[in-house]
């Protein structure tokens, strides 16, 4: 009874889900309200943490992406057209960090490894959307073996964004660019992960900030901290209404 009692809601939640036509991999939902202040405190530790007010400025840009109709509609009229997907939630779950950094940060280059649909580029890219509309100017680039990979993209971001179709290890190495955010979101073998991270260890700008989706699972980026001289931190999401219990950012900074 105690077990059942901490676990009921999720195995409810998990009997509704297995007859819906939603996602298997990579799950959409939204955080709980508490996980979204914890993951701004985070947040404002990691960027700014001299700076009096930045938790505000950082929630303010996570309720952006929330409040985003326009992104929100391209993921919902995506979802609802796939056979294996038209039942999936529109949610952002640990992406809110992602839009959230890239607006406080203002980057000029984001690389994001593992587009898939594009949910993540989605996020990404309307937050460099949101910059260059403010005079701050960026650019993406996404990796994916799958050459229909970031079907999410509308053609407004073209301007600014790149897919790059092939093995994300060797697309990195051809990438002559200075990195402001790098996103581990490919293969999720510690071997891959750790591989991806050591090709564009030259790459990273002065004050470059890593994310790893993989952090959860993995210890790569914690290690890849440690040995090069990084500072590590990684945050726990908590999806709402959801039976998933939720991945994390692996965020790796100087």
């Amino acid at each position: 009874m105690i077990i059942w009692s901490y676990y009921k809601k999720t195995f409810r939640l998990a009997a509704k889900w297995i007859f819906k036509k939603t996602e298997t991999d990579n799950f959409y939902y939204n955080i709980t309200e508490k996980n979204l202040r914890d993951l701004v405190a985070t947040l404002s530790i990691i960027l700014a943490p001299q700076k009096n007010g930045a938790e505000q400025v950082l929630l303010k840009y996570a309720h952006e992406l929330l409040g985003d109709e326009h992104v929100k509609s391209l993921i919902s009229n995506t979802f609802a057209k796939s056979p294996n997907l038209h039942d999936s939630e529109v949610g952002f779950g640990r992406r809110i960090g992602w839009y959230a950094t890239i607006r406080y940060l203002k980057p000029k280059v984001v690389v994001e490894t593992g587009v898939s649909h594009g949910v993540g580029a989605l996020v990404i890219c309307s937050a460099i959307a949101r910059n260059k509309s403010e005079g701050f100017f960026g650019n993406y680039f996404g990796t994916d073996i799958d050459k229909n990979a970031g079907q999410l993209l509308p053609a407004e971001y073209l301007d600014f964004a790149e897919i790059m179709v092939g093995d994300s290890i060797q697309s990195l190495r051809s990438l002559n660019v200075s990195i402001d955010i790098f996103i581990n979101d490919s293969d999720h073998s510690p071997l891959y992960e750790k591989n991806e991270y050591e090709v564009i260890l030259n790459s990273l700008s002065e004050k470059a900030i890593i994310i790893g989706d993989n952090c959860h699972v993995t210890d790569e980026l914690h290690n890849f901290s440690s040995i090069n001289g990084r500072k590590y931190i990684f945050f726990q999401e908590k999806p709402s209404n959801h039976w998933y219990p939720g991945g994390g950012i692996g965020f790796s900074f100087k």
